[in-house]
């Protein structure tokens, strides 16, 4: 059966057995012995036609088909289908519009909590700005040394933003592989393919915002007032 439908809905997996009751309102189990993942069978169970015939012989006709049409043909196929079995309901779908429509409500979910989550790291981003003038703005009789001994304003500068610029991307490499680790069975499980480049444009855009809240704070804190940074010194 549909590997949601037996996690989530039924809270089972399997091996475990499942409580049905047939047209006679007679109990029987049903064994669950394999679960398909991501498929248009979300909340169907799939059993022999004999053994549904032996619980439910009253049961006639059939409500679902899949059918096999060649790629260029299938709109066309479709089309003259839904026409000429209008009368039944019958109504022919893609495959891919199916499964779109299941996905549709975890999509939108996992879509918020994306974005909700690199906003999250852009603002922590912006906070390693503060941080880099706080932790300057303490160093100030340091780098008023290294001007009276004779060293640019551009120079101390530089050497502030690689500094931090560094830190940033180590963290960035850590999360990112501490990540990478803690999904990794549910990216090697069946499933739908992974938006890797809205990852990637996620984590370009808070290495762009962290090296830019970086060099605003060093530029802010960092001041040719040599005098004055020597005082405390």
């Amino acid at each position: 059966m549909d590997a949601n439908s037996l996690e989530w809905s039924l809270h089972k997996k399997v091996g475990d057995t499942i409580d049905y009751v047939d047209e006679s309102g007679r109990p029987f189990q049903v064994l669950v012995v394999g679960a398909i993942a991501n498929s248009i069978l979300q909340g169907s169970v799939v059993i022999a036609e004999s053994d549904f015939i032996q619980r439910f012989p009253n049961e006639s006709g059939y409500r679902t088909f899949l059918i096999d049409a060649p790629a260029a043909q299938q709109q066309s196929i479709a089309a003259e289908l839904t026409r000429g079995l209008s009368d039944l309901g019958f109504e022919a779908l893609p495959t891919t519009t199916r499964l779109a429509a299941f996905n549709a409500v975890e999509n939108t979910y996992l879509n918020t909590f994306q974005i909700l989550g690199g906003l999250g790291l852009l603002l922590g981003s912006a906070g390693l700005g503060i941080v880099v003038m706080r932790n300057v703005a303490e160093r100030r009789s340091e780098f008023g040394v290294l001007r009276a001994l004779g060293f640019q304003l551009g120079a101390i500068r530089r050497m502030v933003l690689i500094e931090h610029a560094a830190l940033l991307v180590i963290g960035l490499g850590i999360g990112a592989v501490s990540a990478l680790i803690a999904v990794l069975p549910a990216l090697l499980s069946p499933g739908p393919e992974t938006d890797w480049l809205s990852l990637v444009i996620t984590m370009v855009a808070i290495l762009i915002c962290g090296l830019a809240c970086t060099w605003f704070g060093t530029r802010i804190a960092v001041t040719g007032q040599v005098t004055e940074a020597l005082r405390g010194e």
